[in-house]
């Protein structure tokens, strides 16, 4: 049976009121808090995430569908899913994070560096905008592929073409 609460939420939500932010928090932010810290130990990441989940069922409010699920299963995978993102997001952060004292990246002499790719920035503005977003957001910007799409609100699969179309142009402006 669904409560009135619960019906006036996910009314609120599919109209896009603001209201059902503040109703989904009071009744359900305690609760989805404990999903998360069942994945997160970490305090300050857990409140991250909460607040991140906040935003997803904002963003995803109008495809909840009651029919294949209720309410809270609906909030809870969101809130699992995004700890469970979040958890190897900064797994992969440390195991990419450079060790200085075995780096060569100080060791590189200015004779083995390309000059001709110094001014990559002066020829991505020679791109087509929606290239040089791309390009911006995963090599100067460091995001991963996800993160871009994310972030620039454009579907993974747009971002793989324009990274793969951008690189090819740049490639003509290098390789004539």
């Amino acid at each position: 049976m669904i409560s009135n609460i619960e019906k006036e939420i996910v009314s609120l939500l599919k109209s896009s009121d603001k209201r059902a932010i503040s109703l989904l928090y009071e009744n359900y932010a305690d609760a989805l808090y404990g999903v998360i810290q069942k994945v997160i130990t970490d305090e300050e990441t857990a409140q991250d995430v909460l607040q991140e989940t906040f935003v997803k069922i904002w963003r995803y409010a109008k495809k909840y569908d009651s029919s294949k699920a209720k309410l809270f299963t609906w909030l809870y995978r969101i809130a699992y899913n995004t700890a469970i993102d979040k958890t190897r997001s900064l797994k992969n952060k440390t195991e990419k994070e450079v060790q200085i004292d075995t780096s060569s990246v100080y060791k590189i002499t200015t004779n083995s560096l390309n000059q001709d790719v110094l001014d990559i920035k002066k020829h991505l503005s020679s791109l087509d905008e929606k290239y040089q977003i791309v390009i911006n957001a995963l090599f100067f910007e460091g995001m991963t592929q996800q993160e871009a799409s994310d972030e620039l609100d454009i579907p993974l699969g747009t971002i793989k073409s324009r990274l793969k179309i951008g690189l090819r142009e740049l490639k003509k402006i290098y390789n004539p």
